[in-house]
């Protein structure tokens, strides 16, 4: 019998050991969480969307896998009784710089095989009457679902599959051999064939316990939530998304319906301070120190000083949030934004500074570590599960 550790227990280490098990049936598949909960970190705190594909490069990972992941991730539902909804999404630029984002965007989406809607002024108003700008794109396949309730469905089903996920259990050290991988816990060494980590936010920490030069370092992004209040539930019927800035991996401020009937407005984009305190003001001085001595931290800072500043700005001044929201939205108001926990994006950064902006992943022998998974990767989970059980048996 096959044995496989996956290390990281968030919706895309679950959908992977579960895909192993329906790739490879019979092989033992034991997921390795530090944390006493699955799904603890990024996929507990997102914005629960199901994106469609249209912002990524043609041909790349994310274009290829969120499309697909769109698609199996309501039918996993669908067959699982998880609750989802399609409310399909506005892309609203507003004004003439964003336009011609916009019809990049649109001729982006043919390019991805996505089906999608240009939208002139006057309609988009008849669409959303609190919504204001000079045009927009609709993408109907956008919806919301609750991404920790998918995480523990794919639990469930690893247990029933015979397989094992073991929460509390921290990674120590990796040590890849010929005839197998031994990781260390702090309860214990674990003994397998083969290995796939999944770990997020410790992405890089977990390849070089593993010995691998990656040539990358995590940089941690507080992303900053805002909820409306129950008054304002119906305010929008789609989810509301700025056009982004091509440069940058992040998508801006938007408005999004959640699958309890809510509306969060959110994330901006913060530079952290700690990869896993959630708190606003959160320091970890390791986590600092670790980015800090990297040369990639302080090119990517340099070119970016502009932007950084202005989210920094926003962050700590509610009423500069709020000018980012009013562009599209103008009858928000301060009293509407109600404090909401914050995310935290793994942004993986190379030595020379660029952003990696696609899925990234790292192969040895034995063992296949995934380095950047941020958004879309919860959308794209299951075929990311898939494409990593085939590899990982591939001579």
């Amino acid at each position: 019998m096959d044995t496989v550790l996956v290390v990281g227990g968030g919706i895309v280490g679950l959908a992977t050991a579960w895909q192993i098990q329906q790739v490879r049936p019979g092989t033992h598949v034991t997921v390795l969480e530090k944390e006493h909960s699955i799904a603890h970190h990024q996929t507990g705190h997102n914005s629960g969307v199901i994106h469609s594909g249209i912002y990524y490069e043609p041909e790349s990972l994310k274009a290829t896998l969120c499309r697909r992941g769109a698609q199996e991730i309501t039918a996993f539902a669908r067959s699982h009784d998880i609750p989802f909804r399609i409310t399909g999404k506005l892309l609203v630029a507003t004004d003439s710089v964003e336009q011609r984002r916009l019809l990049a965007l649109h001729d982006r989406a043919a390019h991805n095989s996505l089906e999608v809607e240009l939208l002139d002024e006057k309609t988009l108003r008849t669409l959303e009457p609190s919504i204001r700008g000079v045009g927009a794109v609709r993408v109907p396949s956008t919806g919301v679902i609750d991404y920790v309730h998918v995480a523990r469905v794919l639990a469930e089903l690893i247990v029933e599959g015979g397989g094992s996920v073991e929460v509390g259990t921290r990674v120590t050290a990796i040590d890849e051999r010929a005839d197998g991988v031994h990781v260390d816990t702090d309860h214990g060494v674990r003994r397998a064939d083969r290995m796939v980590a999944c770990a997020g936010l410790q992405a890089d920490r977990i390849a070089r316990l593993a010995g691998l030069d990656i040539g990358i370092r995590i940089v941690p992004f507080r992303g900053e939530y805002y909820s409306l209040p129950s008054s304002r539930s119906g305010l929008v019927r789609h989810l509301i998304y700025p056009v982004p800035d091509p440069d940058l991996p992040f998508l801006g401020v938007h408005l999004s319906p959640t699958i309890d009937g809510g509306l969060t407005v959110g994330p901006n984009a913060v530079l952290g301070f700690a990869r896993e305190k959630y708190r606003k003001g959160g320091v970890a001085v390791r986590d600092v120190a670790d980015y800090a001595r990297f040369p990639g931290m302080w090119k990517v800072a340099q070119a970016n000083v502009r932007t950084g500043l202005h989210e920094m700005k926003n962050s700590v001044f509610k009423r500069g949030y709020l000018a980012e929201c009013r562009k599209y939205c103008p009858e928000l108001t301060l009293q509407d934004l109600l404090p909401r926990e914050a995310g935290i994006r793994a942004q993986a950064v190379r030595r020379d500074g660029s952003l990696v902006h696609d899925f990234l992943l790292e192969r040895t022998p034995r063992s296949i570590h995934v380095l950047n998974a941020p958004s879309p990767a919860a959308t794209s989970a299951l075929p990311i599960g898939e494409t990593l059980a085939r590899r990982l048996f591939e001579s």
